[in-house]
């Protein structure tokens, strides 16, 4: 069953949808009701592919992960015969946690709060101070399983796989469309994490489209040619793209393109020369959200010029700080008695109706189901 706050904004006329010239935006409840906090994680984040960070970290025989995806821990593993498996960060006694670090190397993984140890596989092997426990079977406890897939150098998964297409199927095309350069061949150099004071679909939104970013983002303007930012999209994801203006910016030179992806429904990956930066958009609440910022370079540009990567990252950083201050002050708006629901401009926001309109699916599908 739907939680009733949910369900009676679920409705007909809500999800319906309509050509990007005859749409209306989300109503504002969607953002604003607290009760699409813990819906959009059941509904939508956890019947998606999710990124959780570079495959450099899980590498060897006994490497692991953890992350926690669409509010549930997980951690993934690199087993003896080389396979990656996902598994809930979850010990079957009482709930605790098996790894606590971001990354590491262990062996086996074992619970920290009991010491129920667990090998890589998944398989309860170590059971302190059960021998008079009646009715008891090892077999009966192993970890819950998490999907995982490997791509492109970096690691994705999905804790509900039978709800969310093929991971192939959602990012087809992508490899083909930034040829020659090759993701597969950055190296992972750092994370940042970003808070924002607005609910997830807003900063979402606000990524999804460059109508803003002259007034928001006058030193991008500068780098980017906005008179040729377009916007494609796909059965899954879409595509911002502009090259890049003159042959004196930090992005590289005029001969060279910039790709934003937004893959849906919370991922984006930011293609420029010699780098990528990965973001995953996490709800934290029903108004608030953290932004995970990924950071990948060729080895050419960190040999090259190291000083650039700092002043990468400086940019970045005057970036998100002039989206993170537009995102809250739009989710005051939103809060607000004077707005509900918007239009879109049919040559900049092609993107945010896109994203709008897979999130009306996930949510039609949710309630069709029940879940």
């Amino acid at each position: 069953m739907l939680p009733p706050a949910v369900d009676s904004l679920l409705t007909d006329e809500a999800l319906s949808e309509a050509p990007l010239a005859r749409s209306k935006t989300i109503p504002s409840a969607w953002y604003v009701d607290p009760a699409f906090h813990a819906f959009d994680r059941d509904a939508v984040l956890a019947r998606t592919w999710q990124y959780v960070g570079p495959a450099s970290r899980v590498r060897n025989h006994g490497d692991f992960m953890s992350d926690v995806i669409a509010g549930n821990p997980i951690v993934i593993v690199r087993t003896k015969d080389g396979e990656l498996k996902g598994w809930f960060n979850v010990c079957k006694h009482r709930g605790g946690p098996l790894a606590m670090e971001e990354c590491g190397h262990s062996k086996v993984l074992q619970c920290k709060y009991h010491g129920w140890t667990y090998l890589l596989d998944g398989a309860l092997r170590g059971v302190p101070r059960f021998d008079r426990t009646e009715l008891f079977d090892k077999k009966d406890f192993s970890l819950d399983p998490v999907a995982v897939h490997e791509w492109q150098g970096m690691i994705f998964c999905c804790i509900e796989p039978g709800q969310a297409p093929p991971f192939e199927e959602v990012l087809a095309g992508i490899v083909e469309r930034i040829a020659p350069l090759e993701l597969g061949g950055l190296g992972f150099h750092q994370r940042d994490r970003y808070d924002v004071k607005a609910n997830w679909k807003v900063y979402v939104d606000n990524y999804l489209e460059g109508y803003h970013i002259p007034l928001v983002h006058p030193d991008l303007c500068d780098v980017l040619d906005f008179r040729s930012y377009q916007t494609d999209t796909m059965e899954h994801y879409s595509l911002q793209h502009s090259p890049l203006k003159d042959d004196d910016n930090i992005y590289g030179s005029a001969s060279e393109q910039a790709f934003y992806y937004f893959i849906y429904p919370n991922i984006m990956l930011n293609i420029l020369p010699g780098r990528l930066q990965v973001n995953r958009v996490d709800p934290q609440a029903w108004n608030a959200c953290q932004t995970v910022f990924d950071y990948y370079y060729t080895s050419e540009t960190l040999a090259a010029d190291p000083g650039r990567i700092q002043a990468d990252r400086t940019f970045s950083d005057q970036v998100q700080a002039e989206d993170i201050d537009i995102c809250e002050r739009v989710q005051a708006g939103l809060e607000s008695r004077a707005y509900d629901q918007g239009r879109f401009s049919y040559d900049l926001e092609g993107g945010v109706h896109h994203f709008q309109q897979l999130l009306k699916r996930s949510y039609r599908n949710a309630r069709e189901t029940g879940s």
